[in-house]
Order: C-alpha cells, then sequence, then structure tokens
C-alpha cells in the first residue's frame, strides 16, 4: 500500500499532535482517508470493522480537540478503536492485527501510551475514566501549576445496558468531577440491542421535537457563544425540548446532543465548546455502523467482525474447510430447539450474544422462551434463578470469559439454593484473535470451589449433546463447557441419553502411566497413549470426579498425568491432586494445563502450540515427566 499517494493527509499524521496541526477544514477529508485505509487494512488482516467504521470522525475529533496522551481517552469495550490505533502511530504495523506477535485487537497498555486503559469485557470505560478524573483532582492539588488533565469516556449504546454502567454514572454525578461521557449511539452492539434503555434512546431521537431540533443541533451548540453562557440563559428551555426527562440529567450529569456523529467539523466544534466546562459531562453522538462502507451498512451484524475479505464486493476471501462438522456452537443450538420442542419448561437465556452463542433458531421458533437480556451477565444469571424457583427449566449460554462477570450471581443466587440452572459454557479455553481477555481459561478453577456445581467437559460433539440433555435432568446447577469451532467429528446421535453422575470413561489400557483427560484434551491425550502405550481416560466429569475408576487405576499404574485447556492453579487435574494426597498419598500426579501466563492472541492453533497443549506439546511434556 503506497500510503503517500493514496492517502496524503493521513500519511502526514504519526501521532494526534500532527493531526492538530491541520486546519479545521482538512478533517473531513482525513477522515475519508482515515476510513478507507481502514476498510483496505481490515480486508488483509479481518478484525473488528464495523464499529470502526461508525466511529471514525468521532475519533479524528476526540483526538484534535483533546491533547492525548495527556488527557486520558478511554474507549469502551475497544471494538471501534481500529482508526484510534491508526492515528496514534500504529499504522504501520495494522497488517499484524490480531496476529501473533502483532497489534492487539483491543486498546492494551503495554502497545501504545494512547491506550490508557486495556479493554475487551463491556462498559468498563465510565468506571475508569472516573478513576483518572479523580487522580487528576489529586494530582493537581499536589501540583498546583500543572495543565487540568482531562478524562474521556466514550461508551456504546450496548454497553449501556450493564449495570457496571450505571453505577459508574450515578457516582459521577453524585461526586460532580470533572469528565466527560460521549455516548456513540449506533443503536447496535453484536447483537441487536434490546431493553428499557434502547427504547429511550429510541424515543428520545425520533419524538416529533427532538427529530425537529437534531440537524439544527450541530448548530445551536457550535455557533451561539459558549455553551456554558448559552446554557445558564436557555437553560431549562434546553432541557425541555432537547433531552426530555433525560435520565442522565436526573443522574448529575450536563447532557448535550444528540448530535450528528459523521459531521467531524461539527463536533469539533461542539467538543471545543464543552472542552472548558465543568463537572460531569454528557455528550450523545449518533453514529451508524458500518458508515461509508455500503456492504457493512447493509449487514453491520455479518460485518461487525470479519475474516480477511474482497473490499470490491465486501465477500470473505476465506475459503471453506471443506468439513460438513458442526461447530460445538451449533450442537449446542440444535440441542436446545429439540430440547424446547420436547419440554416446554425450557427457556434460553443469553447476555447479547445471540448469534455467537448459536441462539438465532431458537429465538426464531420458540420467541415467548427466549430471553436475550443484553449485556448484562449478573442479571441473566439470577433471572435464571428466579426462573428456577418458578419450576422452569432454564439454560444461559454464555463464553467462558463473561461468565466471569456474574460469579457472585452464580454463588448466591444460584448454587446456595442449589438451584437447577444449567450453563451452556462456550468458547471455553483459549479462543484465539481475540486474546487473554477473552480466554475461557478460568471456568473449571472457579467453578470447582462451588459447592452443589456438577461440572462436565465434553470430549466430542455427541458427547456434548449428552452432557446437555443430562444438565436438564438433574434437581441441582451444572455447567457444560466447550470450545470454540469444531470438535474430532463424532456423528450426533439424536436420541437423547442421560450419563450416569460422575462417570468416567475409560478409552484405552496401556501399562505404567494413565493419562486422565478432560474435554477438548481428550483425542490429544488418544494420540499420545496409543503412540507411548499409556492409558487413557476420558474424564468427563471435573465434579464430581470418577474417584472409584481413580482408586483402580492407582492400583495397576506408576503415575496419573491429567491434561486439559484450563489454567494449572485450581482446574481439573488440581482436583485430581487433591483426592489422590488424601486417599494415596504417595502416588504421583503430574497436571498438564495452562501455565500462571496470560497467553496473548494468535489462531487458536497457534496459541495451542505456544501453551504447548498441541500434539508435540503435550508430548514432549509427557516425556519430560517419565523422564523424571
Amino acid at each position: 500500500m503506497d500510503i503517500a499517494s493514496q492517502f496524503p493527509l493521513l500519511s502526514q499524521i504519526d501521532n494526534p499532535a500532527d493531526l492538530r496541526k491541520l486546519e479545521i477544514g482538512e478533517l473531513p477529508e482525513v477522515s475519508k482517508e482515515l476510513r478507507q485505509f481502514l476498510i483496505e487494512s481490515v480486508a488483509r488482516t479481518g478484525g473488528h470493522f464495523g464499529s470502526s467504521l461508525g466511529t471514525i470522525e468521532l475519533t479524528v475529533a476526540l483526538h484534535y480537540v483533546f491533547n492525548t496522551p495527556y488527557d486520558k481517552l478511554v474507549w469502551d469495550v475497544g471494538h471501534q478503536t481500529y482508526g484510534h490505533k491508526i492515528l496514534t502511530g500504529r499504522k504501520n504495523r495494522m497488517n499484524t492485527m490480531r496476529m501473533a506477535d502483532g497489534l492487539a485487537p483491543f486498546p492494551k497498555r503495554e502497545e501504545s501510551e494512547y491506550d490508557t486503559f486495556g479493554v475487551g469485557h463491556s462498559s468498563t470505560s465510565v468506571s475508569a475514566a472516573l478513576g483518572m478524573a479523580i487522580a487528576a483532582q489529586q494530582e493537581a492539588k499536589i501540583n498546583p501549576g500543572i495543565a487540568t488533565r482531562k478524562a474521556i469516556a466514550v461508551i456504546g449504546d450496548g454497553a449501556l445496558t450493564a449495570g457496571l454502567a450505571y453505577e459508574a454514572l450515578n457516582h459521577a454525578g453524585g461526586l460532580r468531577t470533572d469528565m466527560l461521557v460521549v455516548l456513540n449511539d449506533n443503536d447496535m452492539s453484536i447483537s441487536p440491542n434490546v431493553g428499557a434503555m434502547n427504547r429511550y434512546l429510541a424515543r428520545l431521537l425520533t419524538g416529533p421535537i427532538v427529530s425537529g431540533a437534531r440537524e439544527g443541533s450541530k448548530k445551536v451548540l457550535s455557533k451561539t457563544p459558549p455553551l456554558f453562557e448559552f446554557a445558564k440563559r436557555t437553560e431549562e428551555q434546553v432541557k425541555g425540548m432537547v433531552v426530555p426527562s433525560s435520565m442522565f440529567e436526573e443522574l448529575g450529569f450536563n447532557y448535550y446532543g444528540p448530535v450528528d456523529g459523521h459531521d467531524v467539523e461539527g463536533l469539533v466544534a461542539v467538543m471545543q465548546n464543552m472542552k472548558n466546562l465543568s463537572g460531569p459531562l454528557f455528550l450523545h453522538v449518533v453514529t451508524k455502523k458500518g458508515y461509508g462502507y455500503k456492504f457493512a451498512e447493509e449487514d453491520p451484524l455479518a460485518l461487525h467482525a470479519v475474516t480477511p475479505f474482497d473490499p470490491a464486493t465486501g465477500k470473505s476471501l476465506k475459503q471453506g474447510s471443506g468439513s460438513n462438522r458442526p461447530t460445538y456452537t451449533k450442537v449446542f443450538g440444535n440441542w436446545l430447539c429439540d430440547m424446547a420442542e420436547n419440554d416446554k419448561r425450557i427457556v434460553g437465556i443469553t447476555p447479547a450474544m445471540r448469534e455467537g452463542s448459536g441462539m438465532v433458531e431458537f429465538e426464531q421458533r420458540f420467541p415467548d422462551r427466549y430471553f436475550d437480556v443484553g449485556i448484562a451477565e449478573q442479571h441473566a444469571v439470577t433471572l435464571a434463578a428466579g426462573l428456577a424457583c418458578g419450576g422452569q427449566k432454564p439454560v444461559v449460554a454464555i463464553y467462558s470469559t463473561f461468565l466471569q462477570r456474574a460469579y457472585d450471581q452464580l454463588i448466591h443466587d444460584v448454587a446456595v439454593q442449589n438451584l437447577p440452572v444449567v450453563f451452556a459454557i462456550d468458547r471455553a479455553g483459549l479462543v484465539g484473535p481475540d486474546g487473554p481477555t477473552h480466554a475461557g481459561a478460568y471456568d473449571f478453577s472457579f467453578l470447582r470451589c462451588i459447592p452443589n456445581m456438577t461440572i462436565m467437559a465434553p470430549a466430542d460433539e455427541n458427547e456434548c449433546r449428552q452432557m446437555l440433555y443430562t444438565a436438564t435432568c438433574m434437581d441441582s446447577p451444572s455447567s457444560v463447557r466447550y470450545p470454540r469451532g469444531h470438535g474430532p467429528g463424532v456423528d450426533v446421535d439424536m436420541e437423547m441419553t442421560e450419563l450416569p453422575i460422575g462417570k468416567a470413561e475409560l478409552r484405552r489400557t496401556g501399562t505404567g502411566t494413565a493419562l486422565l483427560a478432560f474435554g477438548s484434551m481428550v483425542d490429544v491425550a488418544m494420540e499420545v497413549g496409543e503412540a507411548l502405550n499409556m492409558t487413557v481416560v476420558n474424564m468427563r466429569f471435573v465434579k464430581p470426579l470418577d474417584n472409584n475408576l481413580l482408586d483402580e487405576l492407582v492400583k495397576t499404574h506408576k503415575r496419573f498425568i491429567t491434561i486439559e485447556e484450563n489454567a494449572i492453579a485450581g482446574g481439573a487435574g488440581a482436583g485430581i491432586v487433591e483426592y489422590i494426597a488424601g486417599e494415596h498419598c504417595s502416588f504421583p500426579v503430574s497436571i498438564i494445563g495452562l501455565t500462571d501466563d496470560y497467553i496473548e492472541h494468535g489462531s487458536r492453533e497457534e496459541l495451542l502450540a505456544r501453551a504447548g497443549l498441541d500434539l508435540a506439546g503435550v508430548t514432549d511434556q509427557v516425556q519430560q515427566v517419565l523422564a523424571q
């Protein structure tokens, strides 16, 4: 890509200070070049796309008005930050996005001083920015002569469905701390937005008063005297006309907007006026996801995150694997529909991950039993608890990394009350390009210590289906965890059979060493076991363990080696060590799993190799144990 000739303005910008040297009238062209550069970059690498396209003008305006990185700009989630990365010294590395040793898919403090807060999960920006704003106040007290440091949070309307955002807004409004919250309102999260907040914003934008004022909002806010004086003279009229019954005003924020998020000059004018105002400020910016690229505008969901594609058509360049094997997600989705057909008590719950968790068909066929709660994992789990109390059979479809956000509810609301809630835990283990914030590395560990929990780990597609069915037959909480992508290709039996709880499966009998494998590691263990003539056990259950089988194997083997795609600390292997130490104290057990490190982004295959959990890595670790 010849940056200098194709992007004459963008090629001059190595950091936001360079951007601020330009005239305001040049910013529309900068935005145009930035958008085209983004399209061509992501077409080569894949990545989060639609959100970044929609925030191009907003990104340019923020870096133009505020003195970043001295002023602290905090992004929420980070799906929308590719333009930010390009403007902050990383445009020549965009071809490495999400690749091993390349640019991180989200803001990352170690990567750039402009990435003020590392993210990946939703709805953290207001809390983090408030903390930075308070720190700036403290800093100013210690050093009165320093320039005022601003703190700006950029949060999407989807992220506003999470309670954490409101906790932070409530706190900030009460403290009256100087900070700016920018709402990027594109009426679109990963899945379609749900809930009262989404309807409120829609009413605000389409009401008869606001719709008439919207086009003039930019002119009113930018061409009148400074906003502080304007607000003093017309405060009640502005509140009454532009933000009727605004909950943000009630929370203690001075609200401005809505303004056009694709008019970069208008955004700059508004932000310059707001820059010197004090107290908590809220700017409502309306954008369109995928803006400026027709294929992303037409299908923002499909182009939210993409594999490499042809910019001329928007079509993926990734070739199919040639396999007809269903993904574990598909196995779950099919099972859920089949169960709902047979049992009217089955209800499905997702925290804003309808597509990712495989629930599209379920929503279409059983809309009255489908509940998308938005980005509100805590609510999802307690809602499930309430449904269970009412005699329903709730199934919570959730990524491992997002279940972490509902840990208290899992314990307090489900497990303590021993309620029959099924947790279908997707994206367990190493998930690939999204990096450590999305890795499902800890669910064995944080679930295993909870009384009343049954924890299952299927070795293949059919076992996944049967375990999910088994979970719904129980009168206590249970989980079935499975990795991203395809299984080994085992045929799925449509007939559902309840498995005996806590019963492992002896896969092969060997001599000397028994490999005790969990879930995704069973196939690898089988290859190692066959090569080295070892016993291989598909443990199936992390909790309860098959202690009877373990007792029998101790009598006929010299050692155990456990293998899991989970953190070693507190994981499934640790459970076996605990049992063996209590019953057979001198019997040696070694654990293979994820070590006490964060595995960075890359393909799932690369990350498994890096963690020593591919065939070569497991073989090497087993041989090291044998050599001791």
